[in-house]
């Protein structure tokens, strides 16, 4: 170790989930036949919203930015965690930890921040369906995008450089399946007061944040639906915000958990990051393609000229 430089780690070995020794190759299947069917069904969500023009529309471009995302997201941790079920020696190098703290946090904080402008995309649609047009058009759909990303972007940064300016010259071993700030943070050798404040704070506020505004946008929602006259249209008018509820609560609510207590590692934490890592990205498209008539559509028309190609 360099005078003046504690930084001595030049790698970390990733443990991986608790009793994944036990079970390494039903877990390697497993998590493999989820990130497939991960990337193919957001894939197919892609295609269909680019070639239907009829799903040209904020609530599908949204969609998209989401699909995208969510393939992204399983990306960063999905291929290294399923490579070192086979490994003997889980090693990801200091520079390769950096990304991929980064990327996970820029996308799921992205992600959080997207879900947000989704719910207020449902109560323009509803509350003011006259002005709908107006309120979301093509420029504030791209700007609120933009700014989701943007946003993401920036908090992930403060994050991955209030982690890594930190001396590490304990122990290499991380106690999870990838490079997440909890785990990480056990093996810094000063004190991490600091960073266990930001992460309360900050991520504590962004959630929360994020949490009360779809809250808010929910509860004008139910107001109009409230309204409505037939019990069939308020069922067809809440049908549409249901896919939004439950992809909303996969996100936060795996993050709510992990993150409330920075030092404190827990088994379950393994099973709320595979659930948030993986299994929602997964989730997220079976979710709105079971739920929306639009999208079912979408796909039968797309199934219909494959086939019509295929005969000519």
């Amino acid at each position: 170790m360099e005078k003046g430089n504690y930084t001595s780690v030049k790698e970390f070995i990733l443990l991986g989930l608790p009793h994944a020794e036990e079970l390494t190759i039903p877990l390697f299947v497993l998590f493999l036949f989820i990130y497939v069917c991960t990337l193919v069904w957001n894939l197919l969500i892609l295609i269909i919203i680019m070639r239907d023009p009829q799903l040209h529309t904020p609530m599908y471009f949204f969609l998209f930015n989401l699909a995208s995302l969510d393939i992204l997201l399983s990306s960063v941790t999905g291929p290294k965690m399923i490579a070192n079920l086979l490994e003997e020696r889980k090693v990801i190098s200091f520079p390769g930890c950096v990304i991929q703290l980064y990327f996970y946090h820029f996308l799921a904080s992205t992600e959080c921040f997207l879900y947000t402008v989704m719910a207020y995309d449902r109560y323009a649609a509803i509350c003011h369906p006259l002005h709908y047009t107006k309120i979301m058009s093509k420029t504030v759909c791209l700007k609120m995008a933009s700014g989701t990303w943007l946003t993401g972007f920036t908090h992930s940064m403060i994050h991955t450089v209030l982690t890594f300016r930190l001396p590490y010259c304990r122990s290499n071993l991380i106690q999870y399946f990838f490079c997440d700030i909890p785990p990480i943070l056990k093996l810094a050798c000063s004190s991490t007061y600091l960073n266990e404040v930001v992460i309360m704070v900050d991520i504590g506020i962004v959630t929360l944040s994020c949490f009360v505004m779809i809250l808010i946008s929910y509860g004008h929602i139910v107001l109009a639906i409230l309204k409505i006259s037939t019990a069939e249209g308020r069922r067809r008018t809440f049908s549409t915000c249901v896919s939004h509820i439950t992809v909303v609560m996969f996100l936060l609510g795996p993050v709510s958990v992990i993150y409330a207590r920075p030092q404190s590692i827990r088994s379950m934490d393994g099973a709320f990051g595979v659930f948030n890592t993986m299994v929602a990205p997964m989730l997220n498209p079976i979710v709105y393609t079971l739920r929306n008539k639009e999208v079912k559509s979408a796909i039968k028309k797309l199934r219909e000229r494959h086939v019509a190609s295929i005969n000519t």
